[in-house]
């Protein structure tokens, strides 16, 4: 049963914020194919590390979805695209190429 208790961003006002970043910093960003390795420089590298333990609490949030309420899932979700879309902002602020995996046939 789901835990009585005040309701994480009943409205999504949060979410909602995060996506008009996303959105913002990503509109002059180029167009990603491939998968970037966190890279970017000392800044993009620790926005990336945030992004990942991000990432790792939001596949934690999985297995408490009956429990939760779906804002503060999607919130998470939200916030670890946003720190992808910040990172890659930041490098190409910097002018620090990101590096592209490369993958090896093998």
């Amino acid at each position: 049963a789901k835990v009585k208790r005040t309701r994480f961003d009943a409205q999504s006002v949060h979410c909602t914020r995060l996506e008009e970043w996303i959105d913002e910093y990503a509109e002059n960003l180029p167009v990603h194919r491939s998968f970037i390795l966190p890279s970017g420089g000392l800044a993009a590298s620790t926005i990336h590390v945030a992004r990942t333990i991000c990432r790792r609490a939001e596949r934690e949030l999985v297995l408490l979805l009956e429990d939760i309420d779906k804002e503060t899932f999607m919130f998470v979700n939200r916030l670890s695209d946003f720190l992808f879309v910040a990172a890659r902002w930041v490098a190409m602020q910097q002018g620090v190429t990101e590096k592209i995996y490369v993958h090896q046939a093998g």
